[in-house]
């Protein structure tokens, strides 16, 4: 099939999720009865949807919409802060990077390679978090580990939590997009090498910086709220005066 038709196919499951009439996708075969395809086009379209983070897989139960474990993400994630999380991905994530590596594949290095060149081209921040978490996710996969995969997952899911999202927006405006992208860039190399300590390193690199712009963002956002209580003291200052001044 061709990829104008493998994209259709994989819209079309987009706007069946989108209009949430279904958690659960219908199986393979229903699906390529649905639309009059072999079930191999199917198997390509989820593909691409779980590359993006839109569906995920359980052997014998079938796919599903969203992110596993996304019930246990949203009450860890009142329980976390940013930094927290960045902590973990540090100490996980160069690991990962590091098996992924040793258990390189061309089609993975080719995945690594559509996901990331996605993510440069993205519109929008919305569409740049997308894939950047399906980079990492991809990553995570491939390294083989099913535990540290599974933990990647809940950080996935904390990340994806809304007041996150917006506050890893405010972390992405201020230009930190095409950074990632040459960091990105650094571990496919590493990864396509075989380079397994090349691959820890550059993740870790990117990770270290990561949470340099969330440390930036939290000193910013903690000395924005100082000027505006200090303002506030100000004016209330001020008003006191006035009235006193009135009465007086």
């Amino acid at each position: 099939m061709s990829d104008a038709g493998l994209n259709y196919i994989a819209e079309q499951l987009r706007e069946l999720l989108d209009a949430g009439k279904t958690d659960r996708l219908p199986s393979e075969r229903d699906l390529a009865a649905r639309f009059g395809v072999g079930r191999r086009a199917i198997r390509a379209a989820l593909n691409t949807l779980e590359d993006e983070g839109r569906i995920w897989r359980q052997q014998g139960k079938g796919t599903f919409g969203g992110r596993p474990g996304s019930t246990t993400s949203r009450l860890l994630s009142e329980h976390t802060n940013p930094l927290e999380v960045m902590d973990v991905r540090i100490e996980i994530e160069p690991a990962l990077a590091r098996m992924a590596a040793a258990r390189a594949t061309p089609k993975l290095i080719q995945q690594l390679e559509a996901i990331a060149e996605k993510a440069a081209l993205a519109a929008d921040t919305p569409e740049w978090e997308q894939w950047d978490a399906a980079f990492h996710a991809k990553i995570a996969s491939a390294s083989g580990n099913r535990l540290f995969n599974a933990i990647m997952e809940l950080i996935d899911g904390i990340r994806h939590d809304a007041p996150w999202q917006e506050f890893r927006s405010r972390v992405r405006a201020t230009g930190r997009t095409l950074l990632s992208v040459e960091q990105h860039a650094a571990i496919i190399d590493a990864i396509r090498r075989l380079d397994a300590l090349d691959a820890e390193d550059a993740m870790r690199v990117h990770l270290l910086s990561l949470r340099d712009a969330v440390l930036a963002e939290i000193g910013g956002a903690s000395r924005k709220s100082v000027a505006a209580r200090l303002a506030g003291a100000d004016a209330s200052v001020h008003d006191i005066r006035s009235k006193e001044g009135n009465s007086a």
